[in-house]
């Protein structure tokens, strides 16, 4: 059996990126109490509202996970590219592309088209499109150094016009110019089984998805030569060029997936949350996927939760006009959560000095424990353990000399 030994882990004094993203959000929420005591009003109960309006029924825990959805799979795409170096700030353009494909293939597409088939359709044509949509992108940084924040913010507006173009050519509706014609439900990704079990919510089979990405997202970045690959020109280009990995290559299929990915958020708003489009709308997600990827320190369990908490957020602050808080403070909870998260340095170098300082007193006591038992070994040899049995041992032996002096 192989020993597990200390070796003076810096991680036993580096605080866990779990409690830095906790303590951002305590402190998102403690200056939200603030802000609401400010206006002369009782935070408790403005909470307690929030809470309620998103998750008082089953119908509005599904709307919540529904909202929650989108929040996922942007989340996804954005930290995906982060991993290789990549600051993918066009999600909202790559949601558009999936929304408007996928939305045209539920009106062109046959009705009578069995489900098993007509949904897979849609999900990989909608992913395809969003996947030449990053692909763009990454292209123009990998063959002419176009920074990729340029490139996506301009692909957001050309999606944008797009879609303003695709609309009244394809999906008008005529009694509304603004808008398409509303989706049949069954080309829609809902399902009956899910509604009538979370009383008629918005919730679909777009969720189920984002638990299955963000799994994929696991297994690539974590169990494949593509994911080291990626994050290793993420870590540093030019080592993992000189290694052998195709930089450019890496570059151009990462912004691929995670254009794929902001699109499927796209097909799954668009085609699931809801059933119709708007002209001259930029889906605001694909910028709080951003925050979402940032609290969740860009892992897909970390990411999963951020986006449901985000979602409670969102779904929950509409019930805050019962008692009189202005809805903006939720948003304003949500940015200060945004802000705490950009100074996670801030917040890890607090936490590593407390986590430093205990770990310290756990070796100062252990060694007083060896001392007296003659132990000469080399404290890094201990198991972990036997450290732990020495620490317990040094720290009554500790205490006992202070009682004494």
């Amino acid at each position: 059996m192989r020993r597990r030994e200390i070796h003076k882990p810096l991680e036993a004094r580096k605080a866990s990126p779990l409690i830095v993203s906790l303590s951002a959000v305590l402190l998102g929420i403690a200056a939200g109490c603030v802000f609401i005591l400010c206006i002369g009003k009782n935070p408790f109960a403005g909470f307690e509202r929030i809470l309620f309006g998103a998750l008082s029924n089953t119908r509005r825990i599904g709307n919540t996970l529904g909202m929650s959805t989108q929040l996922i799979l942007i989340g996804l795409s954005v930290a995906f590219a982060f991993k290789t170096g990549l600051f993918n700030i066009g999600a909202s353009g790559q949601m558009l592309i999936g929304g408007i494909t996928g939305s045209i293939l539920a009106y062109y597409l046959p009705l009578d088209m069995p489900r098993a088939i007509y949904l897979p359709i849609i999900i990989v044509a909608s992913m395809a499109a969003g996947a030449v949509w990053g692909f763009i992108a990454g292209f123009l940084k990998a063959k002419f150094n176009v920074h990729e924040v340029v490139s996506t913010i301009m692909l957001n507006w050309t999606a944008y016009w797009l879609v303003y173009d695709f609309i009244p050519r394809f999906i008008i509706d005529p009694t509304i110019s603004v808008k398409s014609r509303p989706i049949e439900t069954i080309h829609t990704l809902r399902a009956d089984w899910i509604t009538g079990l979370t009383g008629f919510s918005t919730l679909n089979y777009g969720f189920f998805l984002a638990i299955i990405m963000c799994f994929a997202v696991w297994f690539i970045l974590e169990r494949t030569t593509l994911g080291f690959n990626l994050k290793a020109v993420g870590a540093n280009r030019f080592c993992a060029e000189y290694a052998g990995i195709k930089v450019n290559r890496s570059i151009m299929v990462s912004m691929a997936i995670a254009g794929a990915l902001a699109s499927l958020a796209g097909l799954t708003y668009y085609c699931g949350y809801s059933n119709i489009m708007e002209m001259g709308k930029m889906p605001n997600e694909g910028f709080d996927g951003i925050a979402v990827a940032l609290l969740g320190n860009c892992s897909p369990a970390g990411i999963f939760f951020s986006a449901i908490f985000f979602g409670i957020l969102k779904m929950g602050r509409g019930s805050l006009a019962a008692t009189g808080i202005p809805t903006e403070i939720a948003d304003t909870i949500i940015a200060t959560i945004i802000y705490f998260t950009a100074t996670n340095v801030i917040l890890a170098s607090f936490w590593n000095g407390i986590f430093r300082s205990r770990f310290e007193k756990k070796e100062d006591a252990a060694k007083a424990a060896m001392r007296k038992q003659g132990d000469t070994s080399p404290i890094e040899s201990l198991t972990k353990e036997k450290f732990k049995v020495y620490a317990k041992e040094g720290k009554a032996l500790l205490r006992a000399e202070k009682e004494e002096r």
